[in-house]
């Protein structure tokens, strides 16, 4: 391609997305992974260090990531895929939509598990590829094809990396800088086995995205493309991914623009919410919202990225109603505390190995098997980051559980929650019932 030196009146925006990383990442602090790309990538752009997700699980973290609206309001309560089939609700709109409506080219490669018909979502175009590595070449082949134009590109690319390929993570081990494995897991031979491998995906993971970043500055385009890195939820281990724990909804963040100043390295504390994604780029691009689509329910934080002023959000919230089986919480995070609402006797957690037997364990609780969910949980996050001593019942932080809990019921009535009526019928049960109905089987 023809290296492109004039500035389109709209910049380009490409987000890549991957599966299972949380922050597992070098420029995250985390000091046994290797990421030379994404850890440069954030010295050029900006980091957020309090980033989180609105859901630990893939489907519904990522519909809010690409909709600005909560899993319980935009449909996808859970997994889209086989018969799981949770989607988006008709009226929502994907970003890919309202980019496309805005005079954008669209195109998305690889994973898009937020929907299942991504072809009604406003993507032009969408590619596959076997493996990451090729999906990473087909991005590549998109951005020097888009400099030939005038015409801006959306580009979205969704990896496969580091989730859990059978056997291990489908890599080889990476130990060059040690193993790290974090505080609230126990760490012995079985840890170390699989993070060694879980660091090794996430090398390589760094390679493809370093394959696109090689494109855009190959094709003259770096300066003026949005760039998003991000993940769906927190690593595929005990007590992070399909749990509303921090190690479950915090997810790596970094932006970088180089011709609307979003550049130097900087680092973000305030918090942010994937569900906050669709209305910032809104407000960067200067794209308006449908009058007609649901209202969006993040909150911009593009004043941010500008260096105006900026009110920092006092809480996120996160959620979680079905995955593996249904297991409904609801939970608050502001900058000291964490309250959690569970609606089940479920397991303490959700086990996300996807391994039959389980090399990881966690340090607390010691026999997840036999622990299962309290009413309502409640973590003073100064004290106790782990989020290991329950509160919820100390008299000394009544006051604070009161508060939290006002703040988790006035979010769920706003945002029409249908978990304050019960629980939702999942698809499989919808299927269920038919087949009854029907006398013969019925597929979600």
């Amino acid at each position: 391609a023809i290296p492109r030196t004039m500035p389109r009146t709209q910049p380009n925006v490409v987000i890549i997305t991957c599966h299972d990383l949380g922050q597992h990442l070098h420029c995250y602090g985390v000091e046994g992974v290797r990421s030379p790309r994404i850890d440069a990538l954030a010295a050029e752009g900006v980091r957020f260090a309090n980033s989180f997700c609105t859901a630990p699980q893939c489907s519904p973290s990522r519909a809010s990531l690409f909709t600005g609206r909560y899993p319980h309001s935009n449909g996808v309560m859970g997994l889209t895929h086989a018969d799981f089939a949770w989607d988006l609700h008709d009226q929502e709109r994907h970003l890919a939509t309202l980019l496309r409506d805005a005079g954008y080219q669209t195109t998305a490669i690889g994973v898009t598990h937020e929907t299942r018909h991504a072809d009604r979502h406003g993507f032009d175009q969408r590619l596959g590829g076997r493996g990451d590595r090729e999906m990473a070449q087909a991005a590549a082949k998109v951005i020097h094809d888009a400099a030939k134009t005038d015409k801006p590109f959306y580009l979205q690319v969704g990896f496969f990396q580091p989730h859990r390929a059978r056997p291990g993570f489908g890599t080889a081990p990476d130990t060059a800088n040690g193993i790290s494995v974090p505080p609230y897991l126990v760490d012995d031979l079985g840890a170390r086995e699989e993070f060694a491998y879980f660091q090794g995906c996430v090398n390589s993971l760094d390679a493809n995205v370093g394959v696109i970043l090689d494109a855009l500055t190959e094709s003259g385009q770096a300066d003026d493309t949005l760039f998003i890195f991000t993940t769906d939820h927190g690593i595929p281990f005990p007590r992070a991914k399909c749990s509303v724990y921090d190690p479950g909804l915090e997810v790596a963040l970094i932006v970088r623009h180089p011709r609307g100043g979003v550049t130097g390295g900087r680092v973000y504390e305030p918090m942010i919410s994937n569900v906050d994604y669709v209305p910032t780029l809104l407000d960067w691009l200067g794209v308006a919202r449908p009058g007609d689509a649901p209202p969006l329910q993040g909150r911009s934080f593009a004043a941010l990225l500008r260096g105006e002023a900026y009110v920092d959000r006092e809480e996120i919230f996160g959620e979680m109603t079905f995955h593996d089986y249904c297991d409904p919480r609801r939970c608050v995070r502001t900058t000291t505390h964490k309250l959690i609402v569970n609606f089940s006797t479920a397991p303490f957690f959700m086990n996300p190995s996807q391994s039959w037997r389980p090399k990881t364990v966690t340090v607390d609780p010691p026999e997840p098997a036999y622990a299962y969910h309290q009413p309502v949980e409640l973590y003073d996050l100064r004290r106790d980051p782990l989020e290991t001593c329950n509160l919820a019942e100390d008299p000394d932080h009544a006051q604070v559980c009161a508060d939290l809990l006002g703040r988790v019921h006035g979010w769920m009535t706003d945002t029409a929650d249908p978990l304050l009526e019960g629980i939702p019928n999942s698809p499989m049960h919808t299927a269920a019932v038919r087949s009854l109905r029907e006398g013969r089987s019925s597929a979600p």
